[in-house]
């Protein structure tokens, strides 16, 4: 009977992850392995005649596109300094709000909002309220020209990421802080420490699991970035805006170069898949173990 019920399981089991698995082949691996072909040839994207080059495009990409390399330093900034302050103002967030009251529950929706919109609209909309907005207040905002100067730029970017992922970040580190025994807590205080003890020897060390978390999906979005970007600055001005993704885009889609930007991505996932491993890595290891 054991036997039997198991053989159900399994066969559920297949059942139910057969389709997301086909799903997941054709719409990602199948294009990965597409991607890494063409990265190898010549191709405008459009016609038959395929040349095959091997591995000129990525010596090109790397030795004599500028471009590419000001994209790259563009979005290790844009993400180092993305994935520390999204991840200091949720965790400032997680520790203001974390108790379940009713007046915390609806901030937390508002401050989760804007994480359910489009990194596009939400680039439009700030994109307003930076040009138009802000310059019409009395101060030292309506002096500043945010997309008119490379280093205001960035920061406009920065800015409206920041504001869109803290929220989401949040959730992660409340429910993380909520998982700790409460006992441990309490024991702390009979000892006589304080909550800023409390904090440091006892949450921060053992919410580091949601560190590992929240660090790895705001290193993969900052690198990703593309909507935000595109519809906020369109790269500018004078292309020190652009990221690794708009520079793909253009490479293949906008200048029909499908083999240089097929290459181009294919050193964009290297750069993320290292990083993303040597941060769980590192993270991983100064998990606490109970």
């Amino acid at each position: 009977m054991f036997t039997t019920m198991k053989n159900r399981l399994l066969n559920s089991f297949g059942l139910y992850t057969a389709f997301p698995f086909a799903i997941f082949l054709l719409f990602m691996i199948v294009p990965f392995l597409f991607g890494g072909y063409y990265s190898l040839t010549e191709w405008n994207g459009i016609s038959r005649d395929l040349e095959f080059v091997g591995l000129r495009n990525f010596i090109e990409v790397i030795a004599q596109d500028e471009g590419f390399i000001e994209s790259t330093v563009f979005t290790f900034q844009f993400t180092l300094v993305s994935c520390i302050l999204v991840n200091f103002l949720g965790l400032m967030y997680a520790v203001t709000f974390h108790k379940s009251t009713r007046w915390n529950s609806l901030i937390r929706v508002i401050l989760v909002l804007p994480n359910v919109i489009g990194g596009i609209i939400l680039g439009f909309v700030w994109r307003f309220i930076f040009a138009q907005a802000l310059p019409a207040l009395e101060g030292v905002f309506a002096n500043i020209s945010w997309f008119g100067q490379p280093n205001t730029a960035f920061w406009a970017i920065v800015i409206v990421f920041v504001w869109q992922q803290a929220g989401y970040v949040m959730l992660i580190y409340i429910a993380s802080m909520n998982s700790v025994n409460e006992h441990l807590y309490e024991a702390a205080t009979i000892d006589g420490a304080n909550g800023w003890q409390q904090f440091t020897r006892i949450t921060l060390p053992l919410i580091v699991p949601a560190f590992t978390v929240s660090i790895f999906i705001i290193l993969a979005n900052s690198f990703k970035i593309f909507g935000l970007v595109y519809s906020l600055t369109g790269g500018g001005p004078f292309g020190s805006t652009e990221s690794l993704a708009i520079n793909i885009y253009n490479e293949a889609f906008v200048y029909g170069n499908y083999g240089v930007g097929s290459a181009k991505a294919v050193i964009f996932f290297t750069f993320v898949a290292i990083l993303s491993f040597l941060q769980v890595r590192f993270t991983q290891k100064r998990e606490v173990k109970l």
